[in-house]
């Protein structure tokens, strides 16, 4: 309509996938369409001048791409291999508009007594590149701390921790990954383990303990969190403790009793 007035109006192009559904909207529907197209190309821009204002490159929003499965020979990587199949990979759709994959803390030790694995990045996770960033990072280190714990190679405390996601990207478009997701990624995650070697493993949050417990407790599907708690239960037959993320902690204070006694039953684990 705009454009048989004159009227030009000039908006950031829609990614196929998104332009799709509308060419096949029915004609009464039209001004529906017009009103989509909008508002997701306003929100389009919106976070491209976030980026920006925070001296961050934009996002681009792409076509899905085609899933390509990991390397084969993920089993066989050492640090370095595994580091750049990480920052390359598109075996899923969560690679779809982000900035860099988070994949473990310049400097965390490539050896430690505990793995810790968090959730699906946030923004500051993505942003610095590590994850448990922030103050949800600060609590953490200090509940580490409080066990003779560190999340950093050559700390005080006698033991150490490497810490690492469910999964590695943030999409442009931030959602929950779906199971094919995190069976992916989960590949990334095995070799982690095997390279890390821990005598526990902190699983922090829903989708870290989906991860780790999907294949060999397919039963525990779709079990809240709270429920996982107070058990030990294995991956690649290293112990796993379920317990709280502590972006959660931060928000929900009675929650912090219990990632207590969950940190006190992951250090029994990792005397065994």
């Amino acid at each position: 309509m705009l454009h048989e007035m004159g009227v030009h109006v000039w908006w950031p192009a829609l990614p196929v996938a998104e332009a799709l559904p509308l060419v096949s909207a029915p004609m009464p529907a039209a001004s529906m369409a017009i009103e989509i197209v909008a508002a997701d190309a306003i929100s389009t821009r919106a976070r491209g001048l976030k980026d920006l204002k925070n001296g961050l490159p934009p996002r681009v929003l792409m076509a899905q791409p085609v899933p390509i499965s990991p390397p084969s020979d993920v089993a066989n990587m050492d640090w370095l291999s595994l580091t750049q199949t990480v920052a390359n990979c598109q075996a899923c759709a969560l690679a779809q508009g982000r900035r860099a994959p988070v994949f473990g803390a310049a400097d965390a030790p490539h050896r430690a007594d505990w793995l810790l694995v968090g959730e699906p990045p946030d923004e500051t996770e993505e942003r610095l590149g590590a994850p448990f960033a922030d103050a949800a990072g600060q609590l953490l280190d200090n509940m580490l701390k409080a066990v003779g714990v560190s999340r950093r190679a050559g700390g005080a405390p006698t033991a150490s921790a490497y810490a690492t996601n469910a999964v590695k990207c943030r999409p442009a478009r931030v959602r929950n990954p779906q199971p094919e997701e995190l069976a992916v990624c989960e590949q990334y995650l095995r070799q982690e383990v095997a390279l890390v070697q821990p005598k526990v493993i902190l699983a922090m949050g829903r989708f870290a303990a989906q991860t780790l417990l999907q294949a060999s407790h397919p039963e525990l599907t779709g079990t809240p969190l709270g429920k996982l708690r107070g058990r030990v239960y294995r991956y690649q037959g290293i112990a796993v403790v379920v317990t709280y993320h502590p972006s959660y902690l931060l928000r929900t204070q009675p929650g912090k009793a219990s990632a207590w006694a969950d940190l006190c039953l992951a250090l029994a684990q990792s005397r065994v």
